[in-house]
């Protein structure tokens, strides 16, 4: 359930990895098409690590660990991205650093937490993790149990990923480590997000209520049903009092080019039922705040690119390949949103971030 490659909204050709399996449980049992819909959706985590590596590989980003979560990598078997998705990519990334990092910077001197929902192949805790001033901090990182797995088997394959999360502890499908430097943890729950909605739901493993911590879902909520994807916002919501969200996801749905969209997702067997519910910027700040966050704030990828991102720093990604798709470029970066909300105390930074 990690974050998937923006899609070219006019051509798919180059997305690899969400194909496998689609036609299972088409018109059969509901429990079956669930299934082949989850089966898709973990998928599309080899799709986000494909065109992670495509915007590493061209000089887009800095990210020493994307390499060892695509197969072939090595041996310069790589799917290159369009430069509108490999744009997208950085931009995106770009968006949730400089939020990350400002919650980071203002909470430096104590415990704090993240808990990545749906993190997949995510490497942002290995950089992190890498980075010698960072201490006290507590990283969760949740998906289905097959991918965080694969995670563990990875980190015990690879040295350089081991020497950041050493020592990890396996728990049936989940696994954690304490032997990380300067009094971080890391726990990697391998776990479906919609059993914590159960009444029996167990809870999630040394995740800390007392502590500021932030939610941070990367195109995982928009899989869920509406009434899930409110519900794992509030079974946070109601544990932990200084909390604050990011939530990337695609708006829009009702135009034009949303309705190509939705309907190349629909060829992948991909559906985001939240898609219908948060269909704008407004939307996706109401569903916050109906959640009990105090400060919300909302940007689309298209501002993140021209407010967020300085002059040089422009002109530099545009000489990596040149885009000729402009105007496409436009339609599609304003068809993603970064909405985040917080309360109670550790998002200082947050204040001065969004003026």
């Amino acid at each position: 359930m990690s974050a998937p490659s923006i899609p070219n909204l006019f051509s798919l050709r180059g997305s690899r990895g969400a194909s496998r399996g689609r036609g299972r449980g088409r018109g059969g049992h509901p429990q079956s098409a669930a299934l082949s819909h989850d089966t898709t959706i973990q998928g599309t985590d080899t799709d986000a690590a494909v065109s992670r590596m495509s915007a590493v590989d061209l000089g887009y980003l800095q990210d020493p660990y994307a390499q060892y979560f695509v197969q072939n990598a090595a041996a310069g078997g790589l799917v290159r991205r369009l430069p509108i998705i490999n744009r997208g990519t950085y931009t995106r990334t770009t968006a949730l650093d400089r939020l990350i990092s400002s919650f980071l910077s203002n909470t430096g001197s104590e415990e704090r937490q993240i808990i990545s929902l749906g993190a997949g192949t995510d490497t942002r805790c290995f950089k992190l993790f890498s980075q010698p001033n960072q201490a006290g901090l507590v990283y969760h990182e949740v998906d289905f149990p097959a991918i965080a797995t694969k995670k563990l088997q990875l980190v015990n394959a690879v040295p350089q990923l081991r020497n950041i999360i050493s020592n990890p502890v396996s728990d049936n499908n989940s696994w954690s480590s304490s032997s990380l430097s300067n009094g971080c943890q890391y726990w990697c729950h391998g776990s479906d997000l919609r059993d914590l909605l159960k009444e029996d739901a167990k809870p999630l493993g040394g995740v800390r209520t007392d502590i500021p911590t932030l939610l941070v879902s990367e195109c995982c909520l928009c899989y869920l049903e509406t009434s899930e994807a409110q519900g794992i916002i509030k079974y946070f919501t109601e544990k932990i009092p200084n909390l604050a969200v990011v939530i990337y996801e695609p708006i829009y749905p009702g135009d034009a080019f949303g309705k190509q969209m939705v309907s190349n997702l629909a060829a992948r067997r991909i559906r985001m039922p939240t898609l219908d519910a948060y269909q704008d910027p407004a939307q996706q700040q109401s569903r916050l705040k109906e959640a009990g966050f105090d400060r919300v704030k909302s940007m689309t990828i298209g501002d993140i690119w021209r407010q967020w991102v300085a002059k040089g720093e422009k002109e530099r990604v545009d000489d990596l390949e040149g885009l000729d798709e402009v105007e496409e470029w436009d339609l599609l970066a304003d068809h993603y949103v970064v909405v985040w909300g917080w309360r109670g105390d550790g998002f200082g930074g947050w204040e001065i971030e969004s003026g």
